[in-house]
């Protein structure tokens, strides 16, 4: 017979430490640098912009676009590197759970 009562409490502690997860990642902050890094992008682990920091050398009016991509590959640079740091944290969260192959958190 499934131990029903097991099973809730373990769902209730594996919600806890998904929400302690989730914020932990609110306070983590990732740096994406491009342009060989005249332009920096600062995240949040869950994608939230905290902060640009650009070159003065691109802010010349005839560096609009390039500093318009720089600026666009310094965030994604950053993104990709938030999200790496939370499927990690996620992984290591559901390693010990008995979850069906190919199931992932959050659900």
């Amino acid at each position: 017979m499934v131990d029903i009562l097991g099973m809730m409490k373990k769902a209730q502690a594996v919600q806890a430490q998904l929400q302690e997860a989730q914020e932990a990642l609110a306070r983590l902050e990732v740096e994406g640098q491009s342009g060989g890094g005249l332009v920096n992008v600062t995240l949040t682990g869950k994608g939230e912009m905290k902060a640009v920091a650009v070159d003065p050398s691109l802010l010349a009016p005839s560096e609009k676009e390039m500093l318009e991509d720089l600026i666009l590959a310094a965030y994604n640079d950053a993104k990709g590197k938030a999200d790496r740091l939370a499927a990690e944290k996620m992984q290591s969260l559901a390693a010990g759970l008995p979850l069906p192959p190919g199931m992932k958190l959050p659900f």
